[in-house]
């Protein structure tokens, strides 16, 4: 376990105004690559319909995790990453000290299609025996 630093736990909390891939709705599912996230239209007797794409930057969220944060109140906010040219950011995203661990809810405007948001949550666990970051 020595060579494991932790592990990432992404929450997809929901999916908004979603495009529409099937007659009256979708069934969408997310598809998470380093650097990377692609929502999909997963169907049963066709091809799955891309529904858009976006892309967030982990560095705050590990440069937080590198503070050694232990001893800090919960609801800490630690540091606010804005909006930008260079992020799918539909909002200001805190990353937060609660309850022991670090946390980021990310609210990602998806690329490449009409309409769409993903909403979700990255949480750092630590790994015991793990030598953490």
């Amino acid at each position: 376990m020595e060579h494991i630093m932790g592990l990432l736990r992404i929450h997809v909390h929901k999916g908004v105004d979603l495009a529409i891939r099937d007659v009256v709705s979708s069934d969408p599912y997310v598809v998470i690559r380093m650097g990377k996230q692609l929502v999909y239209d997963k169907d049963t007797f066709s091809m799955d319909d891309k529904m858009g794409d976006a892309e967030f930057d982990i560095r705050p969220f590990v440069e937080a995790l590198r503070m050694r944060l232990a001893g800090l109140p919960s609801g800490t906010i630690i540091t606010k990453v804005q909006p930008s040219r260079q992020n799918c950011l539909s909002e200001e995203s805190s990353i937060i000290w609660s309850e022991g661990k670090l946390v980021q809810n990310i609210c990602l405007r998806l690329k490449n299609v009409e309409s769409g948001e993903v909403e979700l949550q990255l949480e750092w666990i630590n790994v015991p025996g793990s030598r953490g970051i």
